[in-house]
């Protein structure tokens, strides 16, 4: 059995004062933030960001808690990281991990990534340029 077509991503906790800075350091780089809260794939975003922030700072033990208030958020990969179905490059996941660990101090993260529901720009803006 096939798994369903899914969105590779990292979930990351980020400090809310930074949020917005971050999320423009990985445009440049075609990578895209999706704050769990409002993730347009996310039937009851509010009750998810929750579940995950908590999750996360208590599979830490304390290490993480200075990230109780913070945004927890799925970042994925724009379309110039894929080649098709091909799966993506070690370099796209260097420069996710590299970007964000020059935001180390008001990020958390682990280095792996997880998979979610399709998310819809990566597809539209892809289908876009296909008609052009």
């Amino acid at each position: 059995m096939r798994r369903p077509p899914h969105e590779n991503v990292a979930t990351v906790l980020v400090d809310p004062a930074v949020l917005p800075g971050l999320e423009l350091d990985l445009m440049a780089l075609d990578l895209w933030v999706w704050p769990l809260a409002t993730a347009p794939t996310v039937e009851d975003g509010p009750r998810l960001a929750f579940q995950v922030r908590r999750r996360l700072i208590e599979a830490r033990r304390g290490d993480w808690d200075c990230a109780r208030g913070w945004t927890p958020v799925w970042i994925s990969f724009g379309p110039s990281w894929y080649d098709g179905d091909e799966p993506l490059p070690r370099s796209a996941h260097r420069t996710l991990w590299d970007a964000l660990g020059r935001h180390a101090e008001h990020v958390r993260h682990t280095v792996r990534l997880g998979g979610v529901p399709r998310l819809p720009v990566r597809h539209e803006r892809g289908a876009r340029q296909d008609t052009a």
